[in-house]
């Protein structure tokens, strides 16, 4: 899995398989022991958890990123490297 941004503790990556799970836009955070994928459109948890205050952080960040988190989606649906996104700061 493609790590695209690390900041402040928190581990971004994205990939995709063929399936309804990997359907939705979406990428993978982790934080210590947290683990939950976001979905790109709109931010909401996909599945998992992360503590309030990181979930904000990715939030915040996935905002500002959007377009390049879309372009990296159809990357990665195409069997093709991410490219890394600048981290929140």
């Amino acid at each position: 899995m493609p790590t695209i941004c690390m900041f402040y503790g928190l581990l971004i990556s994205l990939f995709y398989e063929e399936g309804d799970r990997h359907h939705t836009p979406h990428f993978h955070v982790r934080y210590q022991a947290f683990k939950a994928a976001i979905a790109i459109e709109d931010g909401r948890v996909l599945a998992g958890t992360l503590p309030p205050r990181q979930t904000k952080l990715v939030t915040a960040w996935a905002e500002l990123h959007h377009d390049e988190l879309m372009a990296n989606w159809e990357l990665v649906r195409n069997g093709e490297e991410p490219f890394r996104i600048a981290p929140l700061q």
